[in-house]
């Protein structure tokens, strides 16, 4: 259960799993500060933090969290650690019991706690509200500089409005939404001389109003980085997923001069995973989401410069430089290069998507729709991770999840844990042998058609959302007589470059073979699942991208 007022007021909020104490803790914090805050009330971890980014996204400051620590599934200590991801300025209070002190004072260096209030704490003011009126002051102190929201109009069911909200939300960049049919989303068309035939219309902080905005200028206008500060580096990523923040974060960290080139958001398609329960450190799980905002934080700390909205079209070798390309004529250069472009979803091809994409039906997992799924019944497309992780997402909210599979299990490509997750919720069932035959609908998807694959029958049945995860198509086009790759676009590297009877491939130039993840193009190296024969994980792409930059290293020294 979570509960958020309406008016617009900082935040206060309170995490006890215990309903009684839950709503004690409320009850008391209303009576001090319900005039001047808003007073949000969780009874989860899970519920706490799907509020925050909720708060985050509107562009609301969040002053004080108060989180009790005996909390199942997820602790005070570790609620309040991905809490910090989302709001750091946030002073953060650890509810304990007597029992619990030492476990708060070993909280102080995980989470850098501001204080611990022992249960219970009557009269609270003694206990409770002059700890809170510290807090507050110091918070009012502080540089928490509140941020000017990104204002977005336009309609529910808009395959480009949808986009411009998913951009936003992917990039970390607050935003307010509202209805073109709504009075505020009204008045601001207004404002902006607009009659509602072209949306979205975006509303940047500084008041300029942007008319279905391209993503290139929507990043510029809203803070991202667009353009690379020099011409030439050490290394250019192109890829802002999991390989590719990891090859950025070891490559700045080494004193390499290094830029990222991400065409839409950093994460990739890890980055749409709502949660990954397998990433090595994270016993609880973490958000793609979360994953790939401390990687970019990590980056940038060491110094790595990441492009956004940058789409890469060519690259071109000229004796020690390899340059790369982009749609706008731009270039920059080189000494190496890391491919670390990652794989798309592939699109279903069936009569009536293409029309609603984005008007009910989404490829990947499209976050920013989930609060509109709240009760409904849900289709999602596909047997692999990302599919279960949407599923058991979804599945908290939604009144049915139904998984469609065209094999006859999950097992060929979904790990154990979440095929047993998925078994043990109540509400999401498994259609093995089932394909999406065609989906019906005027101004949004309102039904399917699903065929047997083994039978051949067919079945139409009422759905309002789909979202589809099917395949693994690598975006690798654009690197078409350069770099070689397999039957499927895939990437060759390394022993996989080698002739039957082990030389380098043709062309090659160099008295070495290949690096282990280096193309036939020595310099240009590969990582993640852009590569042939890659694991498709989380953790062996971060891990190709470290070993990416080592390699680098190594072909910098004989160069």
């Amino acid at each position: 259960m979570t509960e958020v007022a309406e008016a617009a007021r900082t935040v206060i909020m309170t995490v006890d799993d215990d309903p009684g104490v839950s709503r004690a803790v409320a009850r008391d914090l209303r009576r001090r500060y319900g005039g001047s805050y808003r007073i949000v009330r969780a009874e989860s971890g899970e519920s706490a933090l799907d509020a925050l980014r909720e708060l985050k996204l509107r562009g609301d400051l969040v002053a004080v969290i108060l989180a009790d620590y005996r909390m199942p599934q997820m602790t005070g200590i570790e609620f309040l650690e991905q809490a910090l991801d989302v709001y750091p300025g946030a002073r953060r209070v650890l509810l304990t019991a007597y029992a619990d002190t030492n476990a708060a004072i070993d909280a102080i260096n995980v989470v850098d706690l501001d204080h611990y209030l022992l249960k219970p704490w009557d009269p609270p003011e003694e206990k409770l509200y002059p700890v809170l009126d510290d807090l507050l002051e110091a918070w009012r102190s502080s540089d928490f500089r509140p941020v000017p929201s990104t204002k977005v109009v336009g309609h529910r069911f808009s395959a480009r409005s949808s986009e411009v909200r998913e951009f936003l939300a992917r990039n970390q960049v607050p935003y307010r939404w509202y209805s073109a049919d709504e009075p505020e989303g009204r008045r601001l068309l207004a404002a902006a001389g607009e009659d509602g035939q072209r949306l979205p219309l975006v509303v940047t902080p500084d008041g300029a109003p942007l008319v279905e905005p391209e993503a290139p200028e929507l990043a510029a206008r809203v803070g991202l980085a667009t353009t690379p500060t020099a011409d030439f580096y050490d290394l250019v990523v192109i890829g802002g997923g999991p390989a590719g923040l990891g090859a950025a974060v070891y490559g700045a960290s080494e004193g390499l001069r290094t830029v990222l080139v991400e065409r839409s958001a950093t994460g990739g398609q890890a980055g749409q995973s709502s949660r990954i329960e397998n990433y090595l450190g994270f016993p609880d799980g973490v958000s793609g989401a979360q994953l790939a905002e401390r990687a970019r934080r990590q980056a940038v700390k060491f110094g790595a410069e990441l492009l956004t909205a940058r789409e890469v079209t060519g690259l071109e070798i000229s004796g020690a430089a390899r340059t790369v390309r982009f749609s706008d004529g731009s270039s920059v250069s080189a000494h190496s290069v890391l491919l670390a472009t990652g794989v798309s979803y592939r699109q279903l091809a069936a009569p009536g998507l293409t029309e609603l994409t984005g008007k009910g039906v989404y490829y990947g997992s499209a976050l920013t729709e989930a609060p509109s799924c709240l009760g409904q019944d849900i289709y999602i497309v596909g047997g692999a991770n990302s599919a279960g992780q949407a599923a058991m997402y979804l599945s908290k909210g939604a009144k049915s999840v139904t998984l469609l599979v065209r094999g006859p299990d999950l097992s060929a490509s979904m790990s154990h844990y979440l095929i047993q997750q998925i078994a043990e919720a109540p509400n999401i069932s498994v259609r093995t042998g089932t394909v999406v035959e065609a989906a019906h609908g005027s101004d949004r998807l309102e039904q399917l058609t699903l065929r047997d694959t083994v039978t051949g029958e067919t079945e139409r049945v009422d759905a309002q959302w789909m979202f589809v995860f099917i395949g693994a198509a690598p975006l690798t086009d654009w690197l078409e007589g350069t770099v070689l790759r397999d039957e499927r676009g895939f990437i060759l590297a390394g022993p996989d470059l080698m002739t039957p009877d082990g030389r380098p491939p043709a062309g090659w130039e160099l008295d070495r073979p290949p690096y282990h993840l280096e193309t036939n193009v020595p310099g240009v190296f590969v990582a993640g699942d852009a590569r042939a024969e890659s694991a498709k994980r989380v953790a062996s792409a971060v891990g190709e991208g470290a070993m990416a930059v080592m390699l680098v290293h190594r072909y910098l020294e004989q160069s």
